[in-house]
């Protein structure tokens, strides 16, 4: 099965179930419920998750899902092809109603990240890349449009993108040491796409993460040009047995900016 082929098929379904999260967020019947771990869950949730993991289990048998919002047996760990779904990233924004949700789909190989797709409900933006295929962004103004990190650098020039609901002391005090003064506070995973489109140039991420919160982000970013590695600098991969980001991330757009955290 050729990327391209898969990329097409993954873009399609992404807009699709966000058509289905618009819907559900202007009709304002989010029927809020709380999972385990007291994170939100909402139709428009289940809604996008059973859209995309129906027709991607119908289309794609042999491939393994992890979905944020579907049971997982760890029958995926005998997988080389694994589907990575957030069906809807950025569930409490949803709620708050600030347009800053997005759905994620992402391919992984051999648990490396190959192919991701970002669509942004609210704005009508699918961001979407694959493994040596280049960055784009189809929205309502212009279609393919080619995208490219920054060359900006400088801890009084860069933007930085910061988290909406999960600030960190550590983040604060590199913020003041390196005394970095432009940043903007949003959701989701659109932080990353911003740095592939060069609207910002850096990202640092402490506090905890998942799998289908990064996988689609980190492919954008990478076929943009830009930098995607775990806390302690390493490569993130994909498909493990915990699927929590334990060590954190960050996101640039060239190693010059590369602060101590």
């Amino acid at each position: 099965m050729e990327l391209g082929e898969i990329l097409e098929v993954c873009k399609n379904l992404a807009k699709t179930a966000g058509q289905e999260i618009l819907a559900i967020y202007e009709s304002q019947d989010l029927d809020i419920r709380y999972k385990e771990d007291h994170s939100p869950l909402t139709k428009a949730d289940r809604a996008s998750n059973k859209i995309i993991v129906s027709a991607l289990k119908d289309k794609y048998p042999d491939y393994a899902i992890l979905s944020e919002e579907e049971k997982d047996d760890k029958s995926r760990l005998d997988k080389d092809w694994c589907f990575v779904i957030d069906p809807l990233d950025g569930t409490k924004e949803f709620i708050k109603r600030n347009g800053e949700f997005t759905v994620n789909i992402a391919l992984t190989y051999k648990h490396q990240a190959i192919l991701g797709v970002i669509y942004v409900p609210v704005t009508r933006e699918l961001y979407y890349a694959a493994k040596g295929l280049g960055c784009f962004l189809d929205s309502p103004k212009e279609e393919g449009k080619k995208l490219f990190v920054s060359n900006l650098t400088g801890s009084n020039q860069i933007r930085m993108v910061m988290s909406s609901s999960h600030g960190s002391p550590r983040l604060g005090a590199m913020i003041e040491k390196y005394q970095i003064t432009h940043f903007k506070k949003m959701g989701s995973s659109i932080k990353g796409c911003l740095i592939a489109r060069g609207d910002a140039e850096v990202y640092y991420r402490d506090t905890p993460t998942m799998e289908w919160d990064t996988c689609a982000m980190q492919v954008i970013v990478e076929e943009a040009g830009g930098i995607f590695r775990q806390g302690d600098g390493s490569k993130m991969i994909y498909n493990r047995k915990d699927s929590l980001n334990s060590k954190g991330f960050y996101i640039l757009n060239t190693m010059e900016n590369m602060f101590e955290f």
